[in-house]
């Protein structure tokens, strides 16, 4: 595989196994650190994607690429997917473009908000552009919700050369539980649309008292004063509580924002005091607060103790919160990927013995 605007490398861990990276690049040099930490690093290239050119890249099935989400953000700008920073798509296709042997397989990560900003303008021109190079596409959502006690809805665009013919038991005939309503108003306007389909994921089973660390300082207890009385009262109805929140501006007063159903709110990148998440818990009565740590933030993007986080508090936050969730990333490619590639791999076998 080759991964683009790589980060930390939480795709890489989670397709391990299943998917080989041979070429990975990010020019984030504090990212870069933090998947050299954690991978051999040889195919690693730290540079900034226009320098890129696909001339010189490894062949690979897959190409997976988590483009910059910032201009497609409902929290954003909304410049739109022609933006200075979600435009490196673009580049990321030129590169596709100038790769002689292309891969089999393009995977595209984003916000939710590319399905719908602009009127699913900013979608439809990547969904031509994709058919302009070459390859069939559809869109899953899928929230890593499913697999770790973060909310964090994500797109997955999956794509595969038009040639190559699809399993029966991968596609379908309309919308599915993959399908938001956004997701579906676009796959009935598109041509050439994928209905993908799998079977529904498990129940979690991890919640999120089980991937905090209960004996650290609550040294935030300041923030307190900042939640608003309609949370102060749901906090009252009970003795022993936890709580996760963002701090927000609303009728321009900041305020602690939040949410009791046992959910993270989706990791952000600590840019600002607004971007880093704040833990409440209520026991035996007493109420205090702290932010999330780092290894906090780690385990609800799914990954191991083991993976190293190197840097400052936001250093560690920031390559969790711009990264994809691990869990989520090797269900779409145990799900869709996989299958894809050992399809590609037969058929290439039986032109062979031809």
């Amino acid at each position: 595989m080759h991964e683009f605007f790589a980060g930390s490398g939480l795709v890489a861990y989670g397709l391990k196994g299943m998917f080989r990276p041979v070429w990975s690049n990010d020019i984030c040099p504090k990212k870069a650190a933090v998947y050299r930490a954690n991978f051999e690093d040889s195919h690693f290239v730290l540079d900034d994607i226009k320098n890129i050119s696909g001339v010189s890249l490894p062949y690979a099935h897959l190409s997976w690429a988590s483009f910059p989400c910032q201009d497609l953000s409902l929290a954003g700008s909304i410049g739109g997917i022609d933006a200075k920073r979600s435009g490196l798509v673009w580049d990321w296709l030129r590169i596709i473009r100038e790769i002689q042997q292309r891969p089999s397989m393009l995977l595209i990560e984003n916000v939710t908000g590319l399905l719908s900003t602009n009127n699913g303008a900013n979608y439809s021109k990547l969904h031509y552009a994709l058919l302009d190079l070459g390859y069939k596409s559809g869109a899953i959502v899928l929230n890593a919700s499913l697999f770790v006690p973060q909310s964090r809805p994500r797109v997955f665009i999956i794509a595969i050369k038009k040639e190559i013919e699809i399993p029966e038991e991968l596609k379908d005939n309309s919308k599915n539980w993959l399908h938001s309503k956004a997701t579906v108003k676009l796959g009935l306007s598109l041509p050439d649309w994928i209905w993908w389909r799998t079977k529904e994921p498990p129940k979690r089973q991890t919640n999120l008292v089980d991937i905090l660390d209960l004996n650290l300082p609550y040294d935030k207890d300041n923030v307190l004063s900042l939640i608003p009385s309609h949370h102060q009262k749901h906090l009252a109805l009970y003795s022993d509580c936890i709580a996760t929140g963002y701090r927000r501006i609303r009728n321009k007063k900041q305020c602690l924002e939040l949410r009791f159903d046992a959910l993270a709110g989706c990791l952000r990148t600590p840019q600002g005091g607004s971007s880093k998440q704040f833990l409440v818990v209520k026991q035996n009565n007493e109420l205090h607060a702290r932010l999330l740590s780092p290894r906090e933030a780690a385990r609800l993007m799914g990954a191991p103790d083991t993976f190293h986080l190197l840097g400052t508090y936001n250093d560690a936050y920031r390559a969790m919160g711009d990264a994809v969730a691990l869990p989520v990333a090797s269900f779409v490619s145990k799900s869709f990927l996989l299958p894809l590639a050992k399809v590609i791999y037969i058929e290439k076998e039986c032109r062979k013995s031809a």
